[in-house]
């Protein structure tokens, strides 16, 4: 069966709803959770964009049994890696145990902000691989000294750690970035129904693994207003593939890449409105995929709470038979 994931999308949302949210999502049954790690939103109109990590130690604290995880942090850049592995151990211990540190290489969006530029990406592989490295030695609770290409740590060791070792998710949009998740990760993160990135992870040795994606709509009672505001909020993603996204350096810069996107174009791919039957048609994409876990992202914060509602009543019902 899958997992059906609520997003705590903190790109449309302030810091104390996003804690909220959660509370409501492991009421209402959702299987598990997940947040973002910006620092921009993608879109001016989106408005926010809180600290992922604040928010998660505060989830950790209002919810009980939800399973939380970061969808994704970036551990090149913006957070060296030593401390991405102190935060995800944090996190384990006061969510006692259900944290899995889902990482990725990153978006220029969100990583520029320190002044260094914005590697090629064939750099940006290479100094992944080091930086996951660096984190699962650090996961042993043992001193590290560690040299590489990219980083250096010297004499580090976390004190404080969770009865088990955190998961490692790796997000992947192909052979390259799959080979790395099965090697490195003990989950492979892809955001759309993509099953020849999960044959590439099995076949490299991910066989068993969990796959996660990540599935957006629009809830509305009305669906016109519906796809409207999937368009002014999500219009985002159609800009390309990630070989754009990864490269835009600013929210200014994603509006105007979707300049040409049409309301009907982003209903292509988010369900709009109230149909189950159109997210269950959706989610069943993934299952068939060989997906394990699907979250989804409600869009626009106006909604949440009647998206939980008809959730409660109509959509988690009808997902079950999944």
């Amino acid at each position: 069966m899958v997992q059906i994931g609520y997003t705590l999308m903190s790109e449309q949302t302030p810091a104390r709803q996003l804690v909220d949210y959660a509370a409501a999502a492991e009421r209402i049954g959702f299987d598990y959770a997940v947040i973002s790690d910006h620092y921009f939103p993608w879109v001016e109109e989106m408005g926010h964009s809180p600290y992922a990590w604040s928010v998660l130690g505060a989830v950790a604290q209002a919810t009980t049994r939800l399973p939380l995880m970061t969808y994704v942090t970036c551990p090149i850049m913006r957070y060296h890696p030593a401390v991405v592995a102190q935060k995800a151990a944090t996190m384990g211990v006061l969510s006692e145990g259900r944290f899995t540190l889902g990482l990725g290489a990153g978006e220029n969006l969100n990583e520029h902000v320190i002044g260094k530029g914005w590697p090629a990406v064939d750099t940006r592989h290479r100094m992944f691989a080091e930086a996951v490295q660096i984190i699962r030695q650090l996961f042993s609770g043992d001193y590290i000294t560690y040299q590489g290409e990219y980083y250096n740590v010297d004499s580090a060791k976390l004190y404080d750690l969770p009865d088990e070792q955190v998961p490692i998710g790796i997000a992947a949009s192909g052979g390259r970035s799959a080979r790395i998740a099965a090697e490195h990760g003990d989950v492979l993160v892809v955001n759309d129904p993509m099953p020849e990135v999960v044959t590439q992870f099995q076949a490299a040795g991910g066989e068993g693994k969990p796959v996660y994606g990540q599935l957006p709509i629009a809830y509305d009672r009305d669906a016109e207003v519906a796809e409207q505001r999937a368009h002014q909020l999500w219009r985002w993603a159609a800009v390309g593939g990630w070989k754009v996204m990864a490269e835009l350096p600013g929210p200014v810069n994603f509006a105007a890449a979707a300049g040409s996107v049409r309301p009907e174009d982003v209903a292509q791919s988010v369900p709009c409105g109230n149909d189950v039957d159109a997210v269950v048609r959706a989610v069943r994409k993934f299952a068939d995929a060989g997906y394990t876990h699907v979250a989804l992202v409600q869009i626009g914060a106006d909604q949440q709470q009647p998206f939980f509602e008809w959730a409660e009543k109509d959509l988690m019902p009808a997902l079950r038979g999944l």
